[in-house]
């Protein structure tokens, strides 16, 4: 368990920023942009948390925590992903959880026939800014690694997650009924 006694350090007054490993990076690195994106895209989440409960809910804590686990992976050098006591790695078996409980939302909702437009209920809205959020820390995620190498479990949980958002939005707006969909032109 991470104990924080106190929470400024006065460290990262120079610019930089901590790895787990000890080593210090400019706070606008790409890796730390990624981790920054993460960190928000966990925020996100937790704003769509506050609309929903039950396994919905639980599922998102979940996943929340996984974010955490992403962070830290994602602030450990090198190119040894194995997870260790004390080291965090995202696994195949976090993506592969994803991709069940993705499948299986799925598997209830009513087949699409255009796409749609963030919205339907306040959970489903905010479930799609996380969506976008996800999508967005996957690309910085893209990004950073043209500069250093990241695990390839963490980036697939990423590309994984976004279209569990976007599911999970569906499956809260009434398996589908309540989605908002997209007219081509309607306006014009």
């Amino acid at each position: 368990m991470v104990k924080l006694n106190k929470i400024y350090t006065r460290t990262g007054d120079d610019g930089t920023t901590g790895l787990v490993d000890g080593s210090r990076i400019a706070k606008d690195s790409p890796r730390m942009a990624a981790i920054g994106d993460v960190d928000e895209l966990n925020c996100a989440i937790g704003v769509a948390a506050l609309h929903l409960e039950g396994e919905t809910l639980a599922r998102l804590r979940m996943i929340q925590n996984d974010l955490f686990d992403l962070g830290a992976d994602f602030a450990t050098s090198g190119t040894d992903f194995t997870p260790g006591e004390m080291t965090l790695r995202v696994t195949a078996k976090q993506v592969a959880r994803l991709e069940e409980e993705l499948d299986a939302m799925n598997a209830q909702l009513l087949p699409l026939s255009s796409f749609i437009l963030p919205g339907g209920s306040a959970a489903g809205a905010a479930l799609h800014v996380a969506r976008s959020t996800c999508r967005r820390a996957e690309r910085t995620a893209v990004g950073a690694t043209r500069d250093v190498t990241l695990n390839p479990q963490a980036m697939k949980y990423l590309n994984r997650l976004s279209d569990y958002l976007f599911v999970m939005a569906r499956a809260v707006n009434n398996n589908g009924a309540d989605d908002i969909l997209w007219v081509p032109g309607k306006s014009r």
